[in-house]
């Protein structure tokens, strides 16, 4: 019996940081497409040189999610799968999941696939794989369904909000006007957001500098929810240097465990842009 984890490379999780003797994992990568370049969200990405390209860029930068039969393909590679997408509100990749799925049973039916939903990104993916792999280590395989169970109850936990500094590649896609991208950016100004319940993005205000941002922040976690004994996982777009100031913020202000820190990869990239940071919690 063979237990895996599959995930797209929303969660930012390299194979070779997948450390386990009984558990196995796949991420399945979805494509970031900046002009006619085209990069491969995996382990071999250069994620500096997607930012460059990005910036000297005229147009906005896209993705495009995996296909059904790559998701298939991880699928195989199991008994008992849990697979982790980033929301279904900003992509397809749950559905591309779910079609993955149903081609895997209809070759083999004797396996079990459990698709996730995550609400989210970069963050609350990665904390998601880190307790399905706990749960499998330590579990026989008749508690697969006790597995998925514990699962859902976690994600429905979590929470996730975020800030950004870079307005590039909204501009460029015509999601902000030019004009309003360029006066924030010039006021220092940045954009606090969180993922709602059904997965998608609220704007929940604006703070100039990082130190207000980062007090916002803590406020907006603490009225989110209860965060005593918490994990907090922060993903950061080449800001480590932000990224430590919101962890001494948030140990500072709030009650959590710890707080853990990870680089994003190239999706998370696309959508924090240069300095963005997000946050699960």
């Amino acid at each position: 019996m063979v237990y895996h984890v599959v995930s797209d490379s929303s969660c930012d999780l390299l194979h070779s940081e997948f450390v386990s003797e009984s558990v196995g994992f796949t991420s399945v990568p979805l494509h970031v497409c900046v002009g006619e370049h085209e990069f491969v969200d995996n382990d071999a990405l250069d994620v500096s040189e997607l930012l460059r390209v990005m910036k000297e860029e005229k147009a906005g930068a896209s993705s495009a999610c995996p296909s059904p039969t790559d998701y298939a393909s991880a699928f195989s590679k199991g008994d008992k799968t849990v697979c982790f997408t980033i929301s279904s509100g900003v992509s397809g990749s749950f559905n591309a999941a779910m079609q993955g799925r149903a081609l895997a049973l209809e070759e083999h039916p004797e396996k079990e696939i459990c698709v996730i939903d995550t609400r989210s990104t970069a963050s609350v993916p990665l904390m998601l794989i880190r307790r399905a792999k706990e749960l499998m280590e330590h579990a026989a395989a008749s508690q697969f369904g006790a597995i998925c169970e514990e699962l859902q109850r976690y994600r429905s936990s979590l929470r996730t909000c975020f800030t950004l500094e870079n307005f590039d590649n909204l501009i460029k896609s015509g999601r902000m006007k030019p004009l309003v991208g360029t006066l924030l950016q010039r006021l220092g100004t940045h954009v606090i957001a969180e993922a709602v319940e059904a997965g998608t993005i609220r704007v929940a205000g604006k703070e100039r500098g990082e130190k207000r941002t980062f007090r916002a922040m803590t406020a907006l976690m603490a009225r989110s929810k209860n965060c005593a004994g918490a994990t907090v996982e922060i993903a950061h777009c080449n800001n480590p240097s932000g990224a430590e100031q919101i962890k001494e913020q948030i140990l500072n202000d709030l009650p959590v465990k710890e707080v853990l820190l990870h680089a994003c990869r190239g999706l998370n990239s696309l959508y924090a842009m240069e300095k963005g940071i997000i946050i699960g919690y």
